[in-house]
């Protein structure tokens, strides 16, 4: 071991490979009590994690994240790739596929008990993992980092339940299916992104963390094994989701950006007018909509408002929206 890998893994407190697969392998040892008690918690988290987001409940939310098991399987398939066993990979990832199938049937089920489904639309849990960005992408890395390191180190195992809480992973899966029984596929999708992306990060991290820790020499690992592709497909997975994240987040920019002219623009308007207030202003697509209280029911020409906007780019559209179902175009 160089001076950097006994410095992060010391000797004395790293784990050795069996105690890894014993942890991260559901088919190693006794197997039949893993995938069971894997089964059980899956079950049980997903239940309070759909019941947290359905009543957004932050606190029931992290209950569920704490007890979690999907974050082993994943870790698993880092593990098999570092040691070189492709049947540890796929056993992993199979384990990961049911997970995901179980937690969005329940989620799909659980909404036919909601009494009113367009609070989902203001629902904090739900507009939360709809939408992931570059940033969650960053948080899952050291997020992953961090129990691939509990995994390795005796001396850090304290931190697994914090590392748990750390990982969205079975909320995601949640959202993906009361959204999907719903009808909202594109939140469906996003919440489904978020589950990917993190699956992956997880997987970046862990390949990483055990590579660096000596797993891929120890005598358990095959020798035989082709690293180097599957550190490739590592790689070109994360490419894959680093770059709509990316792409998401600089769009989130843009808006925001947007917003805050097409706000401050608003209430300038509107700032001869009294009690007339901006309210918010939403996006759909390019079209910005300007919502605004007006007492009067008179509102103010909106040539000044459109010149104030001239600054936006010729496709980005503004309307006004005065509350009565009827909206004024400014550009």
């Amino acid at each position: 071991m160089s001076r950097l890998t006994r410095t992060l893994i010391p000797p004395a407190q790293r784990q050795p490979i069996e105690a890894l697969n014993d942890a991260l392998d559901l088919g190693y040892g006794d197997a039949l009590a893993k995938r069971t008690g894997f089964l059980i918690m899956l079950v049980l988290s997903a239940i309070i994690a759909i019941s947290g987001v359905l009543a957004d409940s932050t606190a029931t939310v992290i209950g569920a994240m704490i007890i979690a098991p999907l974050g082993t399987p994943i870790l698993g398939i880092a593990l098999g790739i570092v040691s070189g066993h492709l049947s540890l990979v796929l056993r992993s990832m199979m384990w990961v596929a049911i997970g995901l199938v179980v937690v969005v049937v329940l989620g799909w089920l659980f909404t036919f008990v909601i009494a009113d489904p367009a609070s989902l639309e203001t629902n904090s849990q739900i507009l939360g993992r709809t939408s992931p960005h570059l940033l969650d992408l960053v948080a899952a890395l050291a997020t992953g980092t961090a129990g691939a390191f509990a995994m390795c180190r005796r001396d850090l195992s304290a931190v697994l339940p914090g590392v748990a809480i750390s990982i969205s992973l079975v909320p995601p899966l949640g959202v993906v299916g009361v959204c999907m029984g719903q009808g909202a596929w594109d939140a469906a999708f996003g919440a489904l992104f978020l589950f990917l992306s993190n699956v992956v990060a997880l997987v970046i991290a862990g390949s990483i963390v055990f590579t660096v820790s000596g797993y891929a020499r120890d005598p358990g690992s095959s020798p035989t094994a082709n690293r180097r592709r599957a550190y490739v497909v590592v790689t070109v997975l994360a490419l894959i989701v680093a770059l709509p994240l990316a792409a998401n987040t600089l769009v989130s920019v843009v808006l925001a950006g947007w917003t805050t002219q097409i706000n401050a623009a608003a209430e300038a308007w509107l700032a001869d007018e009294t009690g007339a207030r901006v309210d918010d202003v939403t996006w759909r697509g390019l079209v910005a909509t300007i919502e605004v209280t007006d007492p009067d029911g008179e509102l103010p020409p909106t040539d000044d408002l459109s010149a104030a906007l001239a600054g936006l780019p010729g496709a980005v559209s503004v309307v006004v929206d005065v509350g009565v179902g009827s909206e004024i175009p400014v550009r």
